[in-house]
């Protein structure tokens, strides 16, 4: 069978990383390294300078933050890492990466520091042990002007997305903190383009540098019809099921982005009738072989992958490919959607983009230099009218195609009873469709952007005397959160974070009570594995969540 796996690409244990980073890459699902994260992570882990050419999308974070997290030492007391980023977004989202990563080194901490937030609460952080600082330069700059940042035991810097620097007028900045950074540490530069100022920071900063650059093939193939849905991370799953029900297609592949997601979604799929099977990184090169046979015959109508297992699948049947999960970069885009409209058929590829994906969606639109066009949710109308139709269509060729002879003489038997047949064949319509209904119980309608009404959460505290949380209301459930009022939290705080992360409006999520080290917080049922194990990493008021379903108990910690 073609395959375009490359036999010789190492696996991630292959670079002498930590046990404990490797179980948290294990558990993240990552399959194999990208191309930068091949050739960056062994020079990095060894404390080679790197500059790294290279777009946004793909696979940096992991690049530098897993060499680096497999050298930190716990015990000590001053940061070791500074992470330089052009926007308080990538600040956040670079320092979120490196608590995931870090999930089993215990005592690891992790700040972000960026404009916008209030300092007070960054000068308490650093009053605690902190191993790593990602951080806006501005907001950098201010706490070394204010002597409250001590670099002298700061073993490795990393500048992201310089040329961004560059275009924001960062580069003095940047120039400025480096100065201020001890002579010996390791430097690594990560950047699109290399312009001359770029380069005279290279030239400054950089000793001798391992020098990787990362060319994308970023090229769909022009048979494939891109389209794209936007929609919360809590309903991906009923706008899929929509989505099958109502796109006409022959045989789909739908791309998630763990080895766990695949089992998962595909025993949901079954669940709702659909023949389903499972491709990724776990499965042997038998089992590999024996779904993609029963595929290309037909026993199989859908295949939940992740992308390192289904390189070089080449299946004429396969019309659709679903990006359920958003793919790491633009090259993985592409081969996703290069596994329909092969040798000049035509296909059909649709990317789940919830609303903090956005930006993802653009930049692979630049890259690939196409527009991917808008779709909206099959509606309630729609299924009911599909529904009706595949209904019509199935008595008119069950009329033409099969021996009736019996049953209209049993339908002659009841007119004999004066039973109109009209009658007959609406009762007979009902039963047939009484466990999939012809028009849909209404269902929640599915939200496609972001709703800026707001509305306080229910709060009561815990530690009122006399007073107990209210329990959830119908269709909500508990969860615990590992912060409290002990770490300043607020109930804006929560509902701010939940609902970036998960997706969730802000009056979806419940009640919240504060306790003294703990909260709780109630959330729509139904709940995706993926979103509760997303929320879990989230950090508010410099804690992770910890998010798990709540077990009252004694404990005033967690009773959990």
């Amino acid at each position: 069978m073609p395959s375009d796996t490359q036999p010789d690409t190492p696996g991630f244990d292959q670079f002498g990383l930590s046990e404990a980073v490797l179980k948290a890459v294990d558990e993240v699902g990552y399959e194999q390294p990208s191309p930068i994260q091949v050739g960056a992570i062994q020079p990095i882990f060894e404390g080679r300078d790197l500059l790294g050419h290279a777009q946004t999308g793909t696979g940096k974070t992991a690049a530098f933050a897993l060499p680096l997290l497999s050298r930190i030492e716990l015990r000590a007391q001053l940061p070791q890492v500074l992470v330089l980023t052009p926007t308080r977004e990538l600040a956040i989202q670079v320092a979120e990466a490196f608590q995931t990563y870090a999930r089993h080194l215990k005592g690891f901490h992790v700040l972000p520091v960026y404009g916008g937030k209030h300092i007070g609460e960054q000068l308490r952080a650093l009053r605690r042990k902190v191993h790593v600082i990602v951080g806006t330069p501005g907001r950098i700059q201010d706490h070394l002007r204010r002597r409250t940042l001590d670099f002298s035991d700061l073993e490795a810097v990393v500048v992201d997305e310089a040329d961004e620097m560059l275009k924001m007028g960062f580069l003095e900045e940047v120039t400025e903190i480096l100065e201020q950074t001890p002579d010996d540490k390791q430097v690594a530069l990560f950047s699109a383009t290399i312009p001359k100022d770029i380069k005279s920071i290279v030239e400054r900063f950089l000793k001798d540098p391992v020098r990787i650059e990362i060319k994308s093939r970023v090229a769909p193939v022009e048979t494939v019809r891109q389209r794209y849905l936007k929609v919360k991370v809590h309903q991906k799953l009923d706008v899929l099921t929509r989505v099958l029900e109502v796109e006409p297609f022959d045989a789909a592949i739908i791309f998630t982005r763990t080895k766990t997601a695949t089992m998962d979604l595909s025993s949901r799929l079954e669940a709702r009738g659909y023949s389903c099977g499972t491709l990724n990184g776990d499965m042997n090169q038998a089992m590999r072989e024996q779904t993609v046979d029963r595929l290309r015959k037909g026993d199989l109508d859908i295949v939940v992958a992740t992308d390192v297992a289904a390189r070089g699948l080449d299946i004429s049947r396969i019309s659709h490919v679903i990006n359920y999960d958003m793919p790491s970069d633009t090259e993985s885009y592409v081969h996703r959607i290069g596994r329909t409209g092969r040798a000049g058929r035509s296909g059909e590829a649709i990317l789940f983009v919830s609303p903090r994906e956005l930006h993802h969606l653009k930049f692979i639109e630049r890259t690939t230099r196409q527009s991917i066009e808008a779709m909206q949710p099959p509606s309630h109308a729609q299924l009911a009218s599909h529904r009706v139709s595949a209904f019509k269509a199935q008595v008119s060729e069950t009329i033409l195609g099969e021996e009736l002879g019996y049953f209209r003489a049993l339908v002659d038997s009841m007119m004999e009873d004066d039973t109109d047949s009209r009658d007959i064949a609406a009762a007979l319509a009902y039963l047939m469709q009484k466990d999939r209904p012809l028009v849909p119980v209404a269902e929640e309608p599915i939200e496609t952007g972001q709703d800026t009404s707001r509305r306080q959460p229910r709060q009561r505290d815990s530690n009122e005397p006399g007073r107990r949380d209210r329990p959830p209301e119908s269709g909500m459930l508990r969860y615990w959160v590992g912060v409290g009022r002990e770490h300043k939290v607020q109930p804006k705080n929560l509902v701010g974070a939940i609902a970036n992360e998960a997706g969730l409006r802000a009056r979806d999520i419940g009640q919240i009570h504060l306790h003294q080290y703990f909260s709780t917080v109630d959330l729509p049922e139904g709940m995706p594995r993926e979103v509760q194990q997303l929320l879990k990493d989230v950090v508010v008021c410099g804690r992770p969540l910890a998010l798990r379903p709540w077990k009252s108990g004694p404990d005033d910690r967690g009773g959990a």
